[in-house]
């Protein structure tokens, strides 16, 4: 039987996040967006939560608690603060969570421990999405071919956070028509960061087109091993997790949207008492609520150790046009200011548009 009933700790730490993402990330988000910058210390201070440093195994320095369900309660909490911010804060996710969940036991002594260090967040990043027609995580045009103890990376990824201070990639290719990953170190013979993209959403969050041009790295450095990953597993706990991130923002602009019309007066009364405004705001409840529950499915699923894929699938299909549909509404409910910057549901409105392509930027 699924039971969802969050235990005392999870409680404790979305309360904790939820508290920092309003007193906090609230105060900055809207002129990072402007700027297209997110101030350093606020992202630091989101890394110092630990929650990466929690699902870490107590032999590489963390605390062994690792939960889906928790990380995407977590991902919520963060995201209604700010989208950007909490994909900067979960960035070095990216790198730790497929390390432990596919990596050999080398590979896994050799790069956790570089996350248990809650001083500094570990600059990696990952780079799967690729700026095409018909992209498609399962058949990438980045490729990877076994030239002797090496192997030799081509291809041009987009949508990479935070590429140009990361110091590791976990960069994703086809080899023999599978999907593998591969750790690759900055500097790196042919690997090169091109310019920072111009995106309509998520403005505050630098991502860049890397170009990999016969990029050689030791066969070593194959997650995995020589077997590889189970592709599928990885991709499902990123899309759980953007997920998460996608009931987060839909929940910030469904509450400003209540709030809104519950205080904006017209013919003598407020705008919330009108059948039109009511009635679309609790479809906006009801999408909201029905997306966490499936979002909560999928991670229960993987938490279970069992194969979720189907359940991510239904998920994404139905967040992907849900959160677009609630930061509209709550567009709609503000009128003519919900068009205007000093309004937060315009921001909203444009990162929501990102989720259908936003695939490799967080992962649970």
């Amino acid at each position: 039987m699924l039971d969802f009933t969050l235990d005392q700790e999870q409680e404790m730490l979305s309360k904790t996040i939820s508290r920092f993402a309003a007193e906090r990330v609230r105060k900055f988000f809207r002129d990072a967006d402007e700027e297209a910058k997110l101030p350093p210390e606020l992202v630091q201070s989101g890394w110092e939560l630990g929650l990466l440093l929690t699902s870490l195994p107590e032999a590489y320095g963390g605390f062994g608690e690792y939960s889906a369900v928790t990380g995407a309660v977590a991902v919520e909490a963060f995201a209604w603060g700010d989208l950007a911010t909490a994909l900067a804060i979960l960035a070095p996710n990216l790198v730790a969570l497929p390390v432990m969940l596919a990596g050999t036991p080398e590979q896994q002594a050799a790069y956790l421990p570089l996350f248990a260090d809650e001083a500094q967040v570990p600059a990696v990043t990952a780079a799967l999405s690729e700026p095409r027609v018909r992209y498609d995580p399962h058949h990438l045009t980045t490729t990877a071919e076994l030239e002797g103890d090496s192997y030799v990376l081509n291809g041009l990824k987009g949508m990479v956070p935070l590429a140009e201070e990361a110091e590791l990639f976990l960069v994703y290719a086809a080899e023999g028509g599978r999907t593998q990953a591969f750790l690759v170190p900055a500097g790196t013979e042919g690997l090169v960061v091109q310019a920072r993209e111009k995106l309509m959403g998520v403005r505050a969050l630098p991502t860049y087109r890397v170009k990999l041009e016969n990029v050689r790295i030791p066969a070593g450095n194959k997650l995995g091993g020589a077997d590889g990953i189970d592709f599928n597993l990885i991709l499902n706990h990123s899309r759980v997790a953007l997920g998460a991130a996608a009931v987060g923002l839909a929940r910030a602009g469904y509450e400003y949207a209540v709030d809104y019309a519950k205080n904006r007066e017209q013919f003598g009364e407020p705008i919330a008492h009108r059948q039109s405004i009511a009635f679309m705001l609790a479809n906006m409840a009801i999408d909201v609520d029905a997306a966490r529950l499936l979002v909560w499915e999928a991670a229960w699923l993987l938490d279970k150790g069992q194969d979720a894929t189907h359940e991510v699938a239904v998920m994404k299909y139905f967040i992907d046009s849900m959160v677009v549909n609630v930061a509209d509404r709550a567009v709609q409910a503000l009128g003519g200011y919900g068009y205007i910057r000093e309004y937060p549901v315009e921001l909203w409105l444009r990162n929501a548009r990102g989720f259908a392509t936003f695939d490799g930027l967080a992962i649970i």
